[in-house]
């Protein structure tokens, strides 16, 4: 089936993205990314059009409800160039030129979004990748080329020593196995996040050992897809500000708290772009 868009969408910088991570099925060449699905299978998403009239093909795709999660993941649901318009006269305007059409993409799995999120921190982002790639390779699956994450019962039935081989840290890979096994155990239900507000879902993943408001904020922008979020710790994004606003320091909590009355309620869209301009 053919999907069609009323609106620009720069498919190819979405899949420069996405082919960051080693994890995802990414060819750049066919413009085509395969997605693994909960119900078993491999979706393919290809393509086909260009910024101003974007085109993409979807194959085995298995009922509506599939196509509206597709959708959802890559940002097909909900117009861009509306975004764009509300940062019109702000200081964030020529990035939303620059990078027009980019789109918040989801990631493909809320357990393997914060499984990912809690091997990142604090860690470069080149090692990160590494460290989730072996997490993977060693207990996930591979499907015709695509990866899939491990389930949280195989991961909640290892112990520390299994992922320091990984080169884990010990820290980490009690945090990594401990969230896996409030998930199976019922503790942890990351499926109901989706019916509940930012808050409430900040509140309740930031009770879990190993889960900040860094790691809580990233699985509400890339694992839920919220509008609204800033990650204020970001080094990165402070770096992007910095370099916006020509300062010769970071700037403060206060100096960019101070501008989201203007950049609200597409907070999470203002740190997508800011990551974009130094990406």
């Amino acid at each position: 089936m053919q999907i069609s868009l009323p609106f620009q969408y720069d498919f190819d910088r979405a899949m420069q993205r996405l082919a960051a991570d080693p994890v995802n099925a990414v060819d750049l060449q066919k413009r085509e990314v395969r997605i693994p699905m909960e119900e078993g299978n491999i979706v393919t998403l290809r393509g086909v059009g260009s910024i101003e009239a974007p085109l993409f093909e979807l194959e085995n795709v298995r009922g509506d409800a599939q196509v509206e999660k597709v959708k959802s993941i890559f940002h097909f649901n909900r117009r861009l160039d509306t975004i764009a318009r509300h940062f019109l006269n702000t200081d964030l305007e020529q990035l939303f030129i620059d990078h027009a059409g980019t789109p918040l993409i989801k990631s493909f799995s809320l357990y393997g979004t914060l499984m990912k999120n809690i091997i990142h921190q604090q860690l470069n982002l080149a090692f990160s990748h590494v460290l989730t790639m072996r997490f993977v390779e060693s207990y996930g699956k591979n499907e015709d080329g695509v990866w899939r994450y491990p389930s949280p019962e195989t991961i909640a039935s290892l112990n520390v020593e299994d992922l320091r081989k990984l080169q884990f840290s010990g820290r980490k890979a009690e945090y990594v196995i401990g969230l896996s096994r409030s998930i199976v155990e019922g503790k942890l239900d990351l499926n109901k996040f989706e019916r509940m507000e930012d808050e409430e879902v900040m509140q309740e993943l930031v009770a879990h050992r190993g889960i900040g408001p860094w790691t809580a904020q990233n699985f509400l922008m890339f694992g839920l897809g919220r509008p609204n979020l800033f990650p204020l710790a970001d080094i990165v994004l402070q770096n992007a500000l910095k370099k916006l606003w020509g300062l010769d320091r970071k700037p403060t909590k206060e100096e960019m708290v101070g501008r989201f009355p203007e950049w609200s309620p597409y907070l999470s869209y203002a740190a997508l772009y800011l990551w974009r301009s130094i990406e």
